[in-house]
């Protein structure tokens, strides 16, 4: 549970990092995933050099991993050019659940009956987040995160089949950064700033390698429903970092959302315990 908590923190600094990062306008989003996937690949590759394991990265290369870890880099980072760090992370990680809960049944391991309750409790505080209101939060941002969601969703379920997490990381940063190259050199970017850079390499290096090297270690001892209805508890990690470093507004509605969310993860949990 240590290990998943210091995961789930991660993942929420990540929301903080590209969000301060597009805000101030030091960077685009395509030039921020680019710094953020290569900064990763740096980092995997010296500590896979250091355990001396290089030799066993050609075998760890996943096409769904990285096809899954590229559709969340580049609709995570655009889709917070619109929505703010706790809508976006609640978003990215409601879409999320639903994910992994349909790849837990398609792979014949069915949740138990109360963590899909936990489940739907969980995803009801989306529901109310979500509910029309007088500032509506921008749909192409959500179609955007919707799809980074699904991408982030089939990554996890294939981590949980790594052998070897922090090889299998690795292969993963490596065989998206040449698409990511590819389109970063013909699509249009924008000016970047030492700040914006400084800020995707910190989410590249630490918070993304080391962060999700850490989640596929993770992985294999939970249960998928159990692992996707944690990742719920993000959203609200992300909230307090946009509402410290960013300033931005903690509503009422995200409140009653956030102890939808949080009490549904706790039946989730309660119940994979005791099956």
């Amino acid at each position: 549970m240590l290990l998943t908590t210091l995961t789930m923190i991660a993942f929420a600094a990540n929301s903080v990092l590209n969000r301060s990062a597009l805000e101030g306008g030091g960077i685009d989003p395509l030039s921020f995933v680019f710094i953020r996937v290569a900064a990763g690949v740096a980092v995997l590759l010296i500590l896979v050099f250091a355990r001396r394991e290089a030799a066993l990265i050609k075998g760890a290369f996943d096409p769904s991993a990285t096809v899954g870890l590229l559709a969340y880099m580049l609709g995570f980072s655009f889709a917070y050019k619109s929505l703010d760090t706790g809508l976006g992370a609640l978003i990215l990680f409601g879409g999320v659940q639903i994910t992994m809960f349909l790849g837990a049944v398609l792979a014949g391991r069915k949740p138990l009956a109360l963590q899909w309750v936990g489940a739907g409790v969980a995803f009801s505080g989306l529901a109310v987040l979500l509910a029309p209101s007088g500032a509506a939060p921008s749909v192409g941002g959500m179609a955007l995160m919707g799809i980074a969601a699904i991408g982030w969703g089939i990554y996890s379920l294939q981590g949980a089949k790594a052998k070897h997490p922090l090889i299998a990381t690795c292969a993963n940063f490596a065989a998206a950064l040449p698409v990511i190259i590819v389109a970063w050199v013909v699509m249009e970017t924008g000016p970047m700033s030492v700040t914006g850079a400084a800020l995707a390499v910190v989410s590249g290096g630490v918070t993304s390698a080391l962060g999700y090297a850490l989640w596929y270690q993770v992985l294999p001892q939970l249960q998928t429903a159990t692992a996707a209805v944690a990742q719920l508890s993000v959203p609200l990690i992300a909230a307090l970092g946009g509402f410290v470093v960013l300033g931005e507004t903690v509503t009422v509605a995200f409140a009653v959302s956030s102890a939808l969310v949080l009490g549904g993860i706790g039946i989730s949990v309660w119940a994979a315990n005791r099956g």
